[in-house]
């Protein structure tokens, strides 16, 4: 049942702010019951970005890093990851199940990303078997993330109150409503910092309140991270505007007391990053190593200093008693000191269902608000040596059933493993063959002309192409549709437009410049073959070598004497991941889908082996 059917046949109260700033909702309503004790526990159940990994992730997805081993084998020791597989949905709602039990007073929430950027049993129908997953494991809660707005923000509010999309049977290999009328989210997406331009009203509810048998309220308030717009296609978000995290949360603290709720969790697509773990080997040595998923802060971890939630959780409100953070796909649970130099928790249940968060704190009766002294939480991996949930197995096979048509066709061949895995001056095999796709799109074509070059951001390459064949049988070196939609999941189109040199050579000093400056930052675009140049270190940091920008045989040069017909997707086109070069762009032509121009050309350099990386290099 969707939460808007839900509303008109149970009652829930909706609450109008004041300011117009959306609708405020409470759920569980009963009476209160005397109370014996000053306190009362509550657990909080919190996951974030699980990205409509229904199935159990594979590979690197699909795993937790659990401890450390030193392999000797070699001249030099090295540290080796032990980890443990974990996720999938049929997991996460029996561990969810389990953790609640023996709990009177429960709930669970999300901070962001629960869709987008999801494999091809989501994304082929919208998400819609995401939503439906959700409902089914009793979330309560979420905050949007940036890719809830993967298709459009009217797309997203058809996530909470249900509808059909009228796409026809799989048009660009999509069908909304295939297995039946889809109702819905059942529970609550908040979106309290994305507004109608010029406005103050919220395009989903702000927060949400639960109020527990026995009448302990807990207030949520849930948010995506400001910087959105640079990070989503700009057609999705038309007429809205993305307002400060702190100023945000800060604001509706005064409207949920009035409301008689003090006990409040703020819900936030923003994170950090575990600082690198110092692992000492059997041999007394310290090593660098990557974070355990309980490391920080658990075990004596920290978070790296340049993470974007700690100047958040440095601010908020002293009323604010967690922030429950996501989209760094991280393990953390850290303290955060608050305005007051009170403790907070910060937590973060890393990514696709491989964690969850257990919080348990107390609550104080008299003052109904948390006892921040109380406040414990532990991150959990969610194991696949439980029972899987029944209901969401059915949902799983039901879409299945749905796609085979779809994911098991086959498109090419490769005759190795075709990775992301960078050179040092940050090319990759896989980026080198996605943008061979999109600048041989023939949808791109405009006049008759031919872009001569594409660009593909990093963060849009989201898996692997292996030589292995999967557990569904395809054999060995072959590239199924499902294979190459997780590497490209986001149905993005490709545009072809005219660029300057001096547009080039901005767009890749932007690499490393303004919000992408920094090592933890620096997204190196991936070029299609014929393209080519340098870049160095300076004095004032990473440069392009001035000169040894090349089309073909083709010095291109830094100012606006040559025009230069390039290809990227429509998230680049419109200035994503911070290169507003792309804006400069005139004659703009959108072509297909990213994921048709790999289907067409894979087929046309079967099997297909990668060349060697040689189109970026550093000096």
């Amino acid at each position: 049942m969707s939460f808007a059917r839900a509303r008109r046949l149970t009652g829930v109260m909706a609450v109008v702010l004041a300011a117009g700033a959306g609708v405020a909702m409470t759920s569980g309503v009963s009476q209160a019951r005397p109370v014996k004790s000053s306190t009362t526990d509550i657990q909080i159940l919190s996951f974030n970005d699980f990205h409509g990994n229904l199935e159990a992730p594979s590979g690197s997805s699909g795993r937790v890093t659990v401890d450390h081993r030193l392999d000797t084998s070699g001249a030099t020791p090295k540290v080796v990851d032990v980890t443990k597989d974990a996720g999938g949905v049929e997991y996460l709602a029996t561990h969810l199940k389990q953790a609640r039990a023996g709990h009177r007073n429960t709930v669970t929430v999300a901070a962001g990303d629960i869709i987008g950027a999801s494999p091809l049993l989501s994304a082929a129908f919208h998400d819609e078997p995401t939503i439906e997953a959700m409902n089914s494991l009793g979330l309560d809660a979420t905050s949007v993330g940036n890719h809830e707005f993967d298709e459009g923000y009217k797309e997203l509010q058809r996530m909470q109150d249900g509808g059909c999309l009228p796409d026809g049977d799989g048009a660009a290999n999509q069908n909304s409503c295939a297995a039946h009328t889809f109702e819905g989210a059942d529970f609550h997406y908040l979106a309290a910092n994305v507004k109608y331009a010029g406005t103050n009203k919220t395009i989903l509810p702000p927060y949400f309140v639960k109020t527990f048998p026995g009448g302990a309220k807990v207030g949520f308030i849930g948010m995506t991270l400001k910087e959105t717009p640079s990070i989503v296609s700009q057609a999705g978000i038309q007429g809205l505007q993305f307002t400060d995290e702190v100023q945000t949360a800060n604001a509706l603290v005064p409207v949920l007391h009035r409301q008689g709720v003090n006990a409040i969790v703020v819900l936030i697509h923003q994170g950090g990053t575990p600082a690198v773990q110092k692992w000492t080997g059997p041999d007394g040595k310290v090593y660098n190593a990557n974070a355990t998923y309980d490391y920080a802060c658990g075990k004596g971890g920290t978070l790296a200093p340049d993470s974007a939630i700690l100047p958040i959780a440095a601010n908020l409100s002293p009323a604010i008693d967690m922030v429950i953070s996501g989209h760094t796909h991280q393990p953390y649970v850290c303290n955060v000191p608050d305005p007051a130099g009170q403790q907070r928790l910060v937590t973060s249940a890393s990514s696709f269902g491989r964690l969850f968060t257990e919080t348990d704190l107390k609550y104080d009766v008299q003052t109904s608000d948390i006892v921040r002294a109380s406040v414990a939480g532990t991150n959990m991996v969610v194991t696949r040596d439980v029972a899987k949930d029944p209901a969401e197995s059915q949902i799983i096979s039901t879409y299945s059933t749905l796609i085979k048509p779809i994911a098991e066709k086959h498109l090419g061949t490769i005759s190795t493993d075709v990775n992301r895995v960078a050179s040092p001056a940050g090319e990759t095999p896989l980026g080198d063959l996605i943008a061979d796709a999109q600048v041989n799109d023939p949808s791109v074509v405009s006049g008759g002309v031919k872009p001569v070059v594409a660009f593909m951001n990093p963060g849009g390459i989201r898996a692997d192409l292996t030589y292995a064949s999967s557990p569904k049988g395809e054999g060995d070196g072959v590239v199924t549709y499902e294979e190459a939609f997780t590497v490209q999941p986001f149905n993005n189109y490709v545009v072809s437009m005219n660029l300057t040199g001096a547009d080039i050579y901005a767009l890749l000093q932007q690499q490393w410049s303004g919000a992408n400056a920094g090592p933890s930052n620096t997204k190196f675009l991936q070029v299609s073959k014929g393209f080519s140049y340098a870049w160095r270190t300076g004095t004032a940091g990473p440069e392009v070598v001035p000169g040894s920008v090349k089309i073909g045989d083709t010095v291109v040069a830094n100012d606006a004497s040559q025009t230069f017909r390039v290809a990227a997707n429509n998230f680049l086109s419109d200035g994503g991941d911070n290169f507003a070069a792309f804006k400069n762009g005139t004659g703009k032509y959108i072509g297909g889908l990213d994921i048709d121009s790999f289907a067409n050309y894979l087929p046309t350099v079967s099997p297909y082996t990668p060349a060697a990386l040689d189109r970026i290099t550093k000096q």
